[in-house]
């Protein structure tokens, strides 16, 4: 949305397709979404544009879709709730919530009532005077235990930073803003909603991190514990080959098994001359079994790169679909 095209909607009443799409994954939030759904009429109204609030039930069992049903039909137009058949996880109800959504400009935060509402209109300003694809919000203030919460967050957020490349201080922030076409473009799956800012470096998007206010949680209990430390590791592991290799997997494997099989004909050759030249028996030895391994492993990963890369082609090729992303066209 260019900035142009912001001021336009602003001054028009004529408007009723909404510029802003608020959502907000909740799981057993009862308590919090209705104060959290008066804040966020009151700084809709503020916004001067049309909005639209989608909270997204991620498979509740407490009252939360009871609670929110209560205010559908109070809003028309304005509030939407999406109800998950069961719990999918966050990242997946942020997609649910993306693929619901009619704005040009996406705005996410948690439903626990920490991020603080006003903070929307600062972010979509920063979205469209810095011709931004995104604004992520970076909790200088964070209002949470040190031990379970801030400690390995700055240490998870210091590790995706150094292994990923992309340098922001604050991954864990819900509170963000986008532009339509980068939401709905992003692969949104698994538990990868903590990497959202690397998803979106790696469509190419203009990033920008701003800081914003947090809160205490007022009522429930956090659904994040030290056992997601696993989930974080392996989807950080699957999300550095997909910004790397996703295009070019034979790249990846085959540099493995180019080295496996040159290591393993080295072997085999060195064991082949002593047998030839000074008769010496190699049968029993366990060098003859590494050597035989290395080069099986190696065929195996070249083979592996051939079907992956075939894969790779089918994918752009069926779907259409082209290896790079377009972010504007001068003319």
């Amino acid at each position: 949305m260019s900035k142009q095209l912001y001021r336009v909607e602003r001054t028009s009443e004529k408007q009723t397709t909404p510029v802003v799409s608020v959502v907000i994954p909740v799981y057993n939030e009862a308590e919090s979404v209705f104060p959290l759904l008066r804040e966020l009429l009151a700084v809709g109204e503020s916004l001067q544009v049309p909005y639209e609030i989608i909270f997204v039930d991620d498979g509740s069992s407490d009252e939360t879709v009871s609670v929110l049903k209560q205010y559908v039909q109070e809003f028309p137009g304005i509030l939407k709730v999406v109800e998950l058949r069961r719990n999918y996880g966050q990242t997946a109800a942020m997609a649910a919530g993306f693929a619901n959504a009619s704005g040009q400009i996406f705005v996410t935060l948690d439903g626990d009532l920490q991020n603080d509402p006003q903070d929307i209109p600062f972010l979509i300003h920063r979205l469209v005077e810095s011709d931004c694809d995104m604004v992520v919000g970076w909790r200088q203030n964070r209002q949470d235990a040190v031990l379970s919460r801030k400690i390995p967050s700055y240490i998870a957020n210091r590790i995706i930073g150094y292994m990923t490349g992309v340098k922001f201080k604050d991954y864990g922030c819900s509170l963000k803003a986008y532009r339509r076409e980068l939401a709905q473009e992003m692969p949104l799956y698994g538990e990868l909603h903590r990497f959202i800012p690397v998803l979106a470096s790696m469509e190419g998007a203009k990033i920008e991190q701003v800081p914003v206010h947090h809160r205490a949680r007022q009522y429930g209990k956090s659904k994040y514990n030290l056992s997601r430390t696993l989930k974080v590791v392996l989807d950080l592991g699957m999300l550095l080959f997909l910004k790397r290799f996703f295009t070019r997997p034979l790249h990846m494997f085959g540099r493995v098994g180019l080295a496996s099989f040159a290591i393993g004909g080295l072997i085999l050759l060195t064991l082949a001359f002593q047998k030839m030249v000074y008769h010496v028996d190699i049968g029993a030895r366990p060098l003859l079994l590494l050597g035989v391994l290395m080069v099986l492993t190696g065929i195996q990963l070249l083979s592996t790169g051939l079907i992956a890369e075939l894969q790779i082609r089918t994918y752009f090729e069926s779907q259409e679909k082209a290896p790079y992303k377009v972010r504007h066209i001068h003319s």
